[in-house]
């Protein structure tokens, strides 16, 4: 039996005043490929945070959230395990941060890298190496505010890879990019699940799920309204009740898009 990258139980969870999941489960196997898709306010953000140890679930009996089987993680030593490219990171990352050290600031889950911060010729090497794989080592030395968004977006990647993890959490990938910077991102992204990593991917975009992924859960309002198969999930009826909107689901070469019904 395969290990649970993510096994949320029975998870009550605010923000603020607000609750956003109660009695919240999903589990999630390493090496299935998911996408978790829902409307403005249905809970993804709130979702991003508990998986990244920035929030935590009320504390109640038979309630966990679990994260390659441990409730308890130094972020430090989960960012091997699991890297994150969020929105929020990219909108809080320091401007005036330079290419290279956004990578390195992996090994540190930090916002830069430490003014006292030493890094030995590996993990300069294996820095150089993740930017030859994403195609930014031209860009190592340029100012993060002075970035495309997609060239942000590739080298916030890089900084997750930068641990080698097992598995990547991504929010919104391709928010805010044009159509080419979105496919070669995405691109990018299919290359690193045909490596062996798996990949979970946080949306309300359909055209950001890729072939490779396999299950679809729907979430609205802080609850799941279908999970399973992506075929079998990524209806006309299922999306239309999704974002209270008629729609027609478009199927092409594994990848999807709505329409007006």
């Amino acid at each position: 039996m395969k290990e649970k990258l993510v096994d949320i139980k029975n998870v009550t969870a605010f923000r603020g005043r607000s609750c956003v999941f109660q009695h919240f489960s999903l589990a999630v196997e390493e090496g299935c490929h998911t996408a978790i898709l829902g409307p403005n306010g249905a809970g993804k953000s709130t979702l991003m945070k508990l998986l990244s140890c920035e929030l935590y679930p009320v504390s109640e009996p038979g309630s966990w959230v679990k994260i390659f089987g441990r409730e308890r993680w130094n972020v430090r030593e989960l960012r091997t395990r699991l890297g994150i490219v969020s929105h929020d990171l990219q909108e809080e990352y320091l401007r005036g941060a330079r290419g290279i050290n956004v990578i390195l600031s992996g090994f540190d889950a930090s916002i830069d890298i430490w003014h006292h911060a030493e890094f030995s010729a590996e993990d300069m090497e294996k820095a150089r190496a993740v930017m030859e794989q994403l195609g930014i080592q031209h860009l190592q030395q340029r100012r993060f505010g002075a970035m495309s968004t997609g060239e942000q977006r590739r080298f916030l990647l890089g900084r997750a890879l930068i641990n080698s993890p097992d598995a990547l959490l991504l929010d919104e990938p391709t928010s805010g990019l044009d159509i080419r910077a979105s496919f070669f991102y995405l691109e990018t992204v299919r290359r690193l699940m045909h490596s062996g990593k798996t990949v979970m991917l946080v949306t309300h975009h359909l055209h950001e799920i890729p072939p490779e992924i396999e299950r679809v859960v729907l979430l609205k309002n802080g609850r799941i309204m279908a999970d399973g198969k992506k075929e079998e999930v990524l209806t006309s009826s299922s999306l239309s009740a999704l974002f209270d909107y008629p729609l027609q689901a478009v199927a092409a070469g594994g990848y999807y898009q709505v329409l007006p019904a």
